[in-house]
């Protein structure tokens, strides 16, 4: 097979070509002060662009309404790629205009079709993806892959392939492999300086079943970087809002220091301006130090419109003012009226940038996932949304005082040593019903719980409140004086017949171990009580020095400077207590200089030790605050 280009032929003229381009014109200062801000062009559209005319179209429109640092140029895709003639001239367009340009590639046959990749058991096709990563090498210095260095093909020559292996096996193999031989050998072997980055879509959890190696790829790798797009959170990936903070943070725990940036593109704009704005927002929550707004087409096409003012704007008070977006602008001395998508990423992210500098490193409760696992899949997501803030790690860490343990540690053939280590020394274990139901008999030898099949029906959490609908609950199982329930729920608890553990803890050693009870539809998280979910988060906050109190869809962001961000997800105004596990005489707001002052406390009693998770830490300070719908705040800690 052959590609659409004599690649080999045209490898000298390109590097002749290359000599005549400025190594960097007149390279411009960074527009936002804490990341930068790029966007990739796709091959097909890079093509279009030999018509100088939609080139300077198509710019005119997209640098009007959003400041650009970098962009990206695809040299190939769906078995396309763009002969060097037009390459070079956009590439020197960009240039010329004071952005870095560097190139990318998607390792696709036919999007499409089910984005069906390239087979890597085909040896024809394994040229074509060698001869690709050597061209765009002889043009740039840095490319990115696109999501689809992957494979998806159960072919005939794939199935010979396999042999015995499962599809997992074959496939962490098979492209790890190709990762080395096909795409950073070869590219470096043209251009020893450039550098390969491999980018990672947002399905984090399945990536091992198509043959992204987590483990592996970001060794050799120049770098990696992070699909962040959330989209619709009910649409088919059910990916949440908060993956496209936690998702980073994940990444950068894989391979710190590589993790380049993360990556939005417009879907879910559908929902509102708000829905969009989120995802770039929690992405620069992150720290990560770029962005790339996926993709120049949409930026120039995507169309503002009325539809996509959410009810919650009529208050006025969202942290995303949908109306001051779409107001006219004055930019190099000239009005602007807005006209696409661009404008909104603009306004986010240069008010985002105003926050992110005076944030430190995220901090959270460590969740260990171990590499190529599987198990209650993106459940740390759905965990942020109730406002427990996580920090994704492939290790099992033995410096925290808590660690979160979901089904997909029971890949980890020692976890149940880990786990008795953890409490030997005073530490904390949290582990979910998932989990639970997968080792019990190992855990056995440190607390006799049982889950199996057995489901219950609830909606009344007892003296923690009621939630709005029912719905199923695994029941956990244990011995009476041996555990004890510190969450419950029935139907109904009060003055009902039955009740199940929401928050289980019994004791081994010197420490505490927790069973957090998952629903059956991880959505039903969200129904639980604010009274559940204060006691849940209070339990659970060891390592963070400070949690909230309220309703569910409120995330918490802490960082190791004494800052933090709190965020509404939520389409109407919510109360909400920050309670910071120490003594301090404020909170400012970091935005506006405004000083909250922590409010009198009252004393709550609980009961058979569960005190402990009951009212507030001894010496806690106690802040409320009130957040309109869909909005943030950034607070700092001051004695």
């Amino acid at each position: 097979m052959k590609t659409n280009l004599h690649l080999k032929s045209i490898l000298t003229v390109v590097m002749a070509a290359m000599t005549i381009l400025p190594a960097s014109a007149a390279k411009a200062k960074n527009k936002f002060q804490n990341f930068k801000v790029s966007t990739y062009i796709r091959a097909q559209d890079v093509a279009r662009m030999a018509d100088a005319k939609f080139l300077n179209q198509t710019w005119e429109t997209v640098s009007a309404q959003v400041d650009l640092d970098k962009i990206y140029l695809e040299a190939h895709r769906d078995a396309f790629t763009v002969d060097e003639k037009t390459m070079l001239k956009v590439k020197k367009f960009f240039l010329s205009k004071g952005l870095e340009v560097g190139g990318g590639i998607t390792y696709t046959r036919s999007e499409p079709t089910d984005f069906e990749t390239y087979s890597y058991a085909r040896a024809d096709e394994r040229q074509i993806v060698k001869e690709v990563a050597e061209y765009t090498a002889k043009l740039f210095d840095d490319f990115i892959l696109d999501d689809f260095f992957f494979i998806d093909l159960k072919n005939d020559d794939e199935i010979a392939a396999k042999g015995t292996k499962s599809w997992t096996e074959y496939r962490l193999r098979l492209m790890a492999d190709a990762g080395r031989e096909l795409v950073v050998g070869p590219a470096k072997k043209v251009n020893p300086k450039v550098k390969v980055i491999v980018k990672y879509p947002n399905w984090y959890d399945h990536f091992h079943g198509l043959g992204f190696n987590l483990e592996e790829e970001p060794q050799y790798f120049d770098g990696i970087w992070t699909g962040t797009e959330t989209r619709d959170p009910g649409s088919a990936q059910h990916l949440q809002n908060y993956l496209s903070y936690n998702v980073v943070r994940y990444f950068d725990n894989i391979a710190p220091g590589k993790n380049g940036g993360g990556w939005v593109d417009a879907g879910g704009i559908h929902m509102s301006m708000d829905r969009y704005a989120e995802q770039l927002h929690l992405t620069m929550l992150s720290k990560t130090p770029e962005i790339i707004l996926w993709n120049y087409m949409q930026l120039y096409e995507v169309q503002i419109t009325p539809q996509q003012r959410a009810p919650w704007q009529e208050a006025g008070k969202s942290s995303f003012d949908y109306d001051a977006m779409v107001a006219p602008f004055t930019k190099d001395g000239k009005t602007i009226k807005p006209t696409t998508m661009a404008r909104y990423a603009n306004v986010t992210l240069h008010q985002t940038d105003k926050l992110i500098g005076q944030l430190g490193k995220p901090i959270g409760l460590a969740s260990y996932k171990p590499y190529h696992s599987s198990g209650e899949d993106f459940l740390q997501n759905y965990l942020g949304m109730i406002g427990l803030p996580m920090d994704m790690y492939p290790q099992f860490l033995t410096d925290r005082q808590q660690i979160l343990l979901t089904e997909q540690a029971a890949k980890d053939p020692q976890i149940v040593e880990k786990i008795k280590a953890q409490l030997k020394k005073g530490g904390d274990v949290i582990i979910t019903t998932g989990l639970l139901k997968a080792i019990r008999e190992p855990l056995g030898d440190v607390c006799e719980l049982y889950c199996g099949d057995l489901k219950a029906i609830v909606n009344d959490f007892g003296y923690s409140g009621k939630s709005a609908r029912e719905f199923i609950i695994p029941q956990v199982k244990y011995f009476t004086n041996d555990a004890w329930e510190v969450v419950s729920a029935g139907r109904p608890l009060n003055g009902g017949v039955s009740g199940y553990p929401i928050l289980l803890r019994d004791t081994y050693s010197k420490g505490m171990l927790f069973v957090l009870t998952i629903p059956d539809d991880f959505g039903n998280l969200y129904d639980y009580p604010a009274g559940a979910l204060n006691i849940i988060r209070r339990a659970m906050s060891k390592d963070t020095g400070a949690y909230i109190e309220g309703p569910s869809k409120v995330a918490l962001f802490p960082y190791d400077n004494k800052t933090l961000v709190v965020e509404n997800f939520n389409d109407e105004t919510v109360s909400v207590k920050v309670v910071v596990c120490e003594q301090v005489g404020s909170l400012s707001n970091l935005l506006t200089g405004e000083q909250l002052k922590p409010m009198v406390q009252k004393p709550v009693q609980g009961f058979f030790g569960r005190n402990r998770f009951f009212g507030y830490p001894e010496g806690a300070s106690v802040f409320e605050i009130s957040l309109p719908a869909h909005s943030y705040i950034g607070l700092k800690q001051l004695k």
